[in-house]
């Protein structure tokens, strides 16, 4: 989406409809590396397929040629003789010769087979009837060691590929969150005043997480059931036509039905999605305010307006239930309806004598073979809804581009020189038609310290987002060394700069993470790395800092350095510009939030950092900027005095007016 500047954001409820197909088509670059591993995988699907549809079939072939064999398995009647039930045997054996003599008016004896009836069984002897049937005993139980073959070898295949499949959904997770956070991380911070960081951390945990079950069984398992329905729907139809064509009439209403779920699951997932998103957001917000949150005692109307969002996700998933369930009641309906057909006109064909006991027991198997795919592909588009709705708005991130366009490297003279910055002409605004800054126009010596004054909303800040390049101007040109920075690459550009803002952030981990970023505490430093720290601490008046805690630069910082105080955060971000050794020192008013005391150790430190180095300081104690070698008042985007402390009082201006006013 765009805001009225242009500019991009996510605007979770104005999502258009996606296309599954088109989405997948996106996911493939990601899933491509490991192509290899899913080709492995379909394989062993169509042989575990192959194994599946077999198992019905090993129990007809039980039935009809062992358990309950019909005349026509063995010898074929001549004419029109109607399949009757005949156990057959072969009379060439001793005991069923003996057996068969037994009893002359009950065997009817044709091609050296001896036929009689399965209804004349009980009237011959029980040990009769056991001899009689030893052949087919034995291929029952060949059948079942067939059978239970079959069944191991699914079953260690089944492994094998749930095995490769979660392995390869692993890696592409691992691949797309790397990508994502790259991404995210190369963004312009315009993109962030508008995105909020819980629905930003729900893309990179919670989405991705989703999507785990598209690369890691989804795309697989649904090929599975596509095959398995067409197995089953082509030995359907070999065994009995009629009844195959009667059975499956009812496709046109799973069609219907599964369009239909379709189309209302997806709005469903779409809203969890927006609800998730919205939770995180307001939980992280809670979190991040918490102090104003109790010294305001706003805990129960952040209860409340939480409590709202999170009855809207229980009623999107509630909705959600009761479609699926709708669903999943019909299709179950849909299969107990065929199955009740298949038993009237399979029974009917079985008494009639048009269809074997086996044929029937294994085209029942089928039918039940044939829904549970179709039952498992909308438990998976179940899942593949949410996955979806997540890859919506992990592709909508991965298409913002948001990023300020980059130049050719940086040239600098090879020995450490200040820089030289200077804008012309120089407008800006965040948003269209409310300009923040406006024909600026000023040059920055080498060297040089100039402090930058003026009230709240005057533009100072703005100007320091122009010269580190977070933004780039509407018009006119920031120039450093005489060379626009728009040509020059970003990360080159802001290698030879540092920033020590009024409140600095730092990151949990150990102070000398904090300072010397790349170093952990397992990698034993130089002797020349420890004189380089050794002077940095000094220089930065970090040293008493870190002498006096007990594991020195090794001690753990609080998410933000909470655990130490804002002037020992001061300290440590002056240290870890020192670090950089940078060509261009930035200050946002850096000793506005500490008390007189820890101000004469910051200023100093402050003081060995600007030294020999171009100096822009942006000054709300106009007592900091005596010292300067040049001050640029701003005021309502523009600058209206230049000169030093002396000069500007003497001017009796705006300046002065400022000092008047600061006592």
């Amino acid at each position: 989406m765009k805001t009225s500047s242009g500019s991009e954001y996510f605007e979770e409820e104005k999502l258009g409809k996606p296309y599954d197909i088109k989405i997948l088509k996106r996911l493939w670059p990601f899933i491509r590396p490991y192509r290899a591993w899913l080709i492995c995988s379909c394989v062993l699907i169509v042989l575990i397929t192959l194994i599946d549809l077999s198992v019905p079939y090993i129990t007809k072939i039980a039935i009809d040629s062992y358990i309950v064999p019909e005349l026509g398995n063995r010898i074929k009647p001549s004419g029109a003789e109607p399949k009757i039930r005949f156990l057959s045997i072969h009379i060439s054996d001793p005991d069923t010769d003996r057996i068969v003599r037994k009893y002359p008016d009950r065997f009817r004896v044709e091609g050296g087979y001896a036929m009689i009836p399965f209804d004349d069984l009980p009237e011959l002897e029980r040990k009769d009837i056991v001899i009689l049937r030893k052949n087919d005993l034995s291929g029952v139980g060949f059948a079942a060691l067939i059978f239970l073959f079959a069944v191991s070898v699914s079953f260690a295949l089944n492994f094998l590929q749930f095995m490769i499949m979660e392995y390869t959904g692993q890696k592409v997770m691992h691949d797309l969150r790397m990508r994502l956070f790259s991404h995210i991380q190369s963004l312009s911070p315009a993109f962030f005043t508008r995105n909020p960081v819980g629905r930003l951390v729900t893309r990179v945990t919670n989405d991705v997480q989703n999507m785990q079950e598209v690369f890691g069984s989804m795309i697989v398992f649904i090929f599975k059931d596509m095959l398995l329905i067409l197995g089953v729907t082509l030995i359907l139809f070999d065994i009995d036509r009629k009844l195959a064509m009667i059975s499956l009439a009812v496709i046109p209403f799973i069609l219907i039905s599964s369009v239909t779920f379709a189309n209302q699951a997806r709005e469903a997932f779409r809203i969890m999605r927006v609800k998730v998103a919205e939770i995180n957001t307001r939980f992280s917000e809670t979190i991040s305010g918490i102090k104003i949150v109790q010294l305001f005692r706003l805990e129960m109307k952040n209860y409340r307006d939480f409590e709202a969002l999170n009855h809207d996700h229980y009623s999107a998933g509630i909705r959600q239930i009761r479609v699926f369930a709708v669903f999943l009641r019909f299709m179950g309906f849909l299969d107990v309806f065929v199955i009740a057909i298949v038993i009237f006109y399979g029974g009917t064909g079985v008494l009639s004598g048009s269809m074997s006991l086996g044929a029937l027991v294994a085209f029942i198997a089928y039918i039940k073979m044939f829904f549970g795919p179709i039952r498992d592909l909308a438990q998976k588009y179940n899942i593949m809804q949410n996955a979806m709705s997540s890859a919506e708005r992990i592709l909508l991130l991965l298409d913002s581009q948001e990023k300020l366009p980059a130049g050719g490297p940086l040239q600098l003279t090879t020995d450490h020189k200040p820089l030289t910055i200077e804008m012309t002409d120089v407008s800006f605004a965040y948003v269209e038609e409310e300009t923040v800054l406006k024909g600026i126009s000023l040059k920055v010596r080498a060297g040089e310290a100039v402090a930058v004054v003026g009230p709240t909303g005057s533009g100072k800040t703005s100007l320091i987002n122009l010269i580190i390049r977070f933004y780039d101007p509407v018009s006119g040109r920031v120039s450093i060394n005489g060379r626009d920075i728009r040509e020059s690459d970003i990360s080159d550009l802001r290698s030879k700069m540092a920033l020590v803002t009024q409140d600095p952030f730092l990151f949990s981990g150990t102070i000398r993470e904090n300072i010397f970023h790349g170093v952990s505490r397992s990698q034993a430093p130089t002797r020349e790395q420890e004189r380089r720290e050794e002077y940095i601490l000094t220089a930065s008046n970090c040293k008493l800092l870190v002498d006096r805690l007990p594991d020195g630069l090794d001690t753990e910082l609080s998410e933000g350095g909470a655990s130490i105080s804002s002037g020992e955060r001061q300290l440590i971000s002056i240290a870890r510009a020192f670090a950089r050794d940078p060509y261009l020192i930035i200050l946002d008013e850096a000793t506005s939030y500490i008390d007189s005391e820890t101000e004469v150790n910051i200023q100093e430190a402050l003081a060995n950092l600007m030294r020999n180095r171009t100096s822009v300081i942006v000054a709300h104690r106009l007592s900091t900027t005596r010292h300067a070698d040049r001050i640029i008042v701003l005021h309502k985007g523009r600058i209206i005095e230049t000169g030093t402390h002396e000069s500007l009082m003497k001017l009796r201006g705006f300046y002065f007016k400022l000092n008047q006013l600061q006592g």
